[in-house]
């Protein structure tokens, strides 16, 4: 059993707001299921934004939340004119500058803002200086979550027992997992150390608004996710049931309280 993250699902006061934002941002490619967008992040991942009240109530969690969610998202691109030209664009769009896009430690380049739906952007490069020339839009190397955890190994260990392969590990301050084509990939951080290289507080409480979802090949595959979730120390916030439109659906909270949906159409 693996779990690929296939989409990051936003929960937004006006969808339609957030979906114009990232739109004029990012510039991707969108589907509109009768207010619950689908972004296609240029083959990179897919983003959803929807009205943060139903995201929770599917996701089975209460809908209020404050400070620091937990979550960040990386939009990872190839030139450091990418970068600063990303972040200038979500400026003009109504974003808040967290930090802005220059060079930073290890050879990277990288800037962060609060988009207007409250989700919070880490933009970076692997490079100081361009090699080449700017894409228009930038298309992303890779886009992933960053999770704030309290506990590295344990959440680790939490996300390896569900199928994940760890890749890039960094002891007691970073580890991500291994990400196939078209995926998100999912990293690891204590919560203190992500919510500093963002310039943010680390402290809040309850929903991040933001759900992971993974898009499973069957019921089947559904309940087993479930099932192994729930044996790891997650909390099964929706249990698994067929729906109305003929999909399989169930939900759980992992150690941290990061809500994940499991689906199969």
């Amino acid at each position: 059993m693996s779990l690929p993250l296939n989409i990051a699902i936003l929960g937004a006061e006006d969808p339609s707001a957030a979906q114009e934002f990232y739109a004029a941002v990012l510039a991707p490619k969108v589907q509109d299921y009768g207010g619950f967008f689908r972004s296609d992040l240029h083959g990179a991942g897919d983003l959803g934004v929807t009205d943060v009240s139903a995201l929770a109530a599917e996701a089975g969690v209460r809908v209020e939340g404050s400070g620091f969610g937990g979550c960040i998202i990386s939009y990872v691109l190839e030139q450091p004119s990418e970068v600063v030209a990303v972040v200038e664009a979500a400026a003009a769009a109504g974003a808040e500058i967290l930090k802005p896009a220059k060079k930073a430690l290890f050879g990277s380049f990288s800037g962060a803002f609060r988009a207007p739906d409250g989700a919070v952007w880490k933009v970076s490069c692997e490079r100081k200086k361009d090699t080449a020339a700017a894409k228009s839009p930038a298309v992303p190397v890779e886009t992933g979550i960053l999770l704030g955890v309290q506990d590295l190994r344990a959440s680790t260990a939490f996300y390896t027992a569900l199928g994940m392969e760890a890749d890039r590990d960094y002891g007691a301050k970073y580890i991500d997992f291994t990400v196939a084509a078209g995926q998100l990939r999912l990293c690891l951080m204590q919560r203190k150390d992500l919510a500093k290289d963002v310039g943010i507080a680390p402290e809040g409480s309850g929903f991040g608004r933001l759900v992971l979802s993974h898009d499973a090949a069957s019921a089947e595959e559904v309940d087993a996710v479930l099932s192994r979730a729930e044996q790891t120390g997650a909390v099964i916030t929706v249990a698994p049931a067929a729906q109305e439109w003929g999909g399989h659906v169930g939900c759980f909270t992992d150690p941290d309280g990061i809500a994940w949906k499991i689906a199969s159409a």
